[in-house]
């Protein structure tokens, strides 16, 4: 009889499940706005520049791009413009430069439109101070003094990057790390991505004996182990970025998804200026890097 019971409450379950159905939210559609996702910093490199118009939440066809679109970045003294690629529309680069720490940057955007006028969008953001340098990046196979950390993962052990450096004494400054090995990115996506927030260790040595005496020790990325080959190059790239990007991106991370029900019950934040005219960020840091080889 008890299996009986089971037998039915099995089957009165698959029951409940089979009758479930997708439920579409309907969300109100606004009038399509122009999104920026821009960046520059002093980093020696092509900068780059993708615009787009917004579409319906639901939306699954492919992003309408802004095309024949100018755009500068400027610091009040000189101009650097990013050129459209003419094999991807919609997206704009500049020549090699570097911008320049503790500097104030002003984006411009201006789109055509179909009746002679011309759209214009601008944003400011700030190219922060940076560490003078990593002294060192060290992968560990476990850390005893950080047993809150996970060490193994699908039955494999799990190797952290730690870097080493003296943290600056400013308080707002957030790093960002971004780690490669052998030259492929692996926290490219918004849920691997690590943020330092230095608040009350900054100015500490990070990693370092003092900053271990009151907390615990701060990786920059991991690795499972049976990946990691004798002689595998591990490239750390730490940006130093503004609190208002930080915010960003985390109301960005936690709107990510097909679910209008999830994140923050608004739109994500903005610094792409008139306001209602245009969505997305103009990203600006300061970055310096360093490199380990991986031995066994």
């Amino acid at each position: 009889m008890r299996t009986l019971r089971m037998f039915l409450a099995f089957f009165a379950f698959m029951g409940f499940v089979a009758c479930t159905e997708d439920i579409e939210i309907d969300v109100e559609n606004g009038e399509p706005m122009i999104g920026v996702e821009a960046s520059f910093t002093d980093e020696l490199k092509q900068h780059e520049a993708i615009l787009s118009y917004t579409s319906e939440f639901y939306n699954q066809n492919e992003i309408r791009m802004v095309s024949g679109a100018t755009v500068f970045v400027t610091d009040g003294v000189d101009t650097v413009y990013y050129y459209e690629d003419e094999e991807q529309k919609g997206h704009y680069f500049t020549d090699l430069v570097a911008g320049q720490k503790n500097t104030m940057y002003r984006l411009c955007v201006e789109v055509p439109q179909a009746n002679g006028d011309v759209h214009h969008l601008f944003s400011e953001s700030f190219i922060p101070d940076n560490v003078e340098r990593i002294d060192s990046l060290v992968v560990k196979h476990y850390n005893g003094m950080n047993d809150s950390l996970p060490t193994v993962f699908l039955f494999d052990t799990i190797e952290w990057l730690y870097p080493y450096f003296q943290s600056l004494p400013d308080p707002n400054i957030i790093y960002m790390p971004k780690v490669s090995k052998n030259d492929t990115l692996i926290n490219d996506s918004l849920k691997m991505q690590m943020m330092i927030a230095q608040g009350g260790f900054a100015g500490y040595y990070v990693n370092g004996p003092e900053m271990l005496a009151s907390n615990k020790e701060i990786p920059i990325g991991y690795f499972r182990r049976s990946k990691l080959r004798d002689g595998d190059r591990i490239h750390a790239d730490l940006y130093s970025i503004t609190p208002d990007y930080y915010l960003y991106f985390y109301s960005l991370l936690l709107s990510n998804g097909s679910n209008p029900m999830l994140g923050a019950p608004a739109n994500v934040s903005t610094n792409i200026q008139p306001e209602a005219e245009g969505v997305g960020w103009f990203f600006t840091a300061s970055v310096v890097s360093a490199e380990t080889v991986f031995r066994k």
